[in-house]
């Protein structure tokens, strides 16, 4: 907090139970520190579970001090930062600790869109405290402290036979690269309060405000993009460096950038306004959507959506990835997702086709057809129902096997299909590109189409929600 910001409120609440000798325990601040301040002179509100107070475990009266905060920074329209170290419920509470979880996941449901929600964790969350955190907008661990799980270590092994050590069933590197459940991870408890106020940066004060222009260090090596991204769709490129060559200097913030590495989001800034990136990444699965990527890029665009940030979305996508585990592990569902949220936006909307835009893959990318405000496209760019070579072999399995040289008649005929079917001209002339650019244009053209939308407003509808696919 900004120094002499902080005022603490309810600092005398206390636990009134007086069951297994609580009358006779250290209650001070009933192990949670509560108040509001100012963080880089931007008002919040803050709950602080205190491990040194009966292990920070969660009572009637310590819950009911995180609601009161919650609901003062929903009455002020200002974030709350949740700062997770506890031993989860007090068991001597029974039942109202159980009771005052639920004021506080349903404060954070009800209050979920309205304002940032941050949660993090700086010691054990365990059991149903999780939910908490889960619900939040974004989930910060320290990979020094952090530990959470729904059923600890003890009851793992009572239940399956197996000894699993309280950072092996849910350390921070486990929730960021195998769970997803962590968006970012840091080495240690400062730097991790360090990463709070660089996300705020990013987040207005709540759904009715924009984020804050900054002034920025403007970059535009568009003319780099044309030797970054080779022509040949078989060979990869990481593309952070594409994003590099227009975003302003030093701004890109990745979220969760140890999970489903075949698409990258964050935030960042273009002309100092706040923007939203959901990009494939060709190093990965080469660009490919599978369930995780979906889930990632879907929830990251919702909140985009919540808080007026703009999306930019960056296509080099050959589908989605094929296979048996993805087909079990409910792709069509979960694919759906990220369908659902770019189709559900109402943000300004801006898509880049850069190679690849291949099948059902190439819609679920904020295509035309879902409600992209603007499609650009690369020269180099292929917009198709599947690669050249896959179709060719369908459409002229015949051909290709009664003809006398199948390998040059098969070479034929990929050349003609790519000629006549995947240019992006094509696209553009049929109104699913708006407009076909030259890559050393990319950054002016990104900048001018954004500020032309930003003051695109919602369109209501009447219905109190929609039903995306859980």
């Amino acid at each position: 907090m900004d120094e002499d910001s902080f005022a603490e409120i309810d600092i005398f609440l206390e636990s009134q139970s007086h069951f297994l000798g609580m009358d006779k325990k250290k209650q001070v601040g009933d192990g949670v520190i509560t108040g509001y301040g100012r963080i880089n002179g931007r008002p919040v509100c803050v709950a602080a579970q205190d491990f040194t107070v009966m292990g920070g475990t969660l009572g009637k009266c310590h819950a009911k001090k995180i609601c009161n905060i919650m609901d003062m920074a929903y009455r002020m329209r200002v974030p709350i930062i949740f700062l997770n170290d506890s031993g989860g419920a007090r068991i001597e509470e029974g039942i109202d600790s159980l009771a005052g979880y639920s004021g506080i996941f349903y404060r954070n449901t009800l209050y979920s869109g309205v304002i940032p929600q941050i949660a993090v964790i700086l010691g054990p969350c365990a059991g149903g405290a999780c939910y908490s955190p889960a619900i939040c907008d974004y989930v910060i661990m320290s990979r020094n402290t952090s530990k959470m799980f729904i059923t600890g270590p003890a009851v793992v092994k009572a239940v399956i036979g197996e000894n699993i050590t309280p950072e092996g069933l849910g350390g921070a590197d486990l929730h960021m690269e195998r769970s997803g459940v962590a968006h970012f991870v840091y080495e240690d408890d400062t730097i991790a309060l360090e990463g709070v106020k660089k996300l705020l940066s990013y987040l207005p004060q709540n759904n009715g405000e924009k984020p804050e222009w900054r002034e920025t260090v403007a970059v535009d090596k568009s003319e780099e993009l044309e030797y970054l991204v080779p022509d040949n769709g078989r060979k990869v490129y990481d593309v952070r460096n594409v994003l590099m060559t227009f975003v302003d200097k030093g701004t890109f913030m990745e979220v969760q950038n140890g999970y489903a590495l075949n698409i990258v989001v964050g935030f960042a800034r273009l002309d100092g306004e706040v923007i939203g990136v959901v990009a494939n990444q060709p190093m990965h699965m080469a660009g490919s959507l599978d369930s995780n990527s979906s889930e990632k890029a879907a929830r990251f665009i919702r909140t985009c959506d919540c808080y007026n940030i703009p999306i930019i979305t960056l296509v080099d996508v050959p589908g989605f990835l094929p296979g048996r585990e993805q087909e079990h592990g409910g792709i069509i569902r979960r694919g759906a997702k990220l369908l659902y949220a770019f189709s559900e936006a109402s943000v300004p909307k801006i898509t880049l086709i850069l190679r690849k835009a291949y099948g059902g893959a190439y819609i679920a990318m904020n295509s035309k057809g879902i409600g992209a405000d603007r499609v650009f496209a690369w020269p180099i760019a292929q917009l198709a129902v599947m690669g050249a070579e896959g179709a060719v072999d369908i459409v002229f399995k015949k051909e290709i096997e009664a003809s006398d040289t199948p390998e040059k008649f098969r070479k034929e005929k990929i050349k003609e299909y790519e000629d006549k079917f995947m240019n992006p001209y094509l696209a553009a002339e049929k109104g699913y590109v708006d407009e076909v650019i030259l890559p050393g244009e990319t950054r002016q053209r990104l900048s001018q189409t954004l500020k032309m939308f930003r003051t695109k407003k919602k369109v209501q509808q009447e219905k109190a929600h929609g039903n995306i696919p859980l």
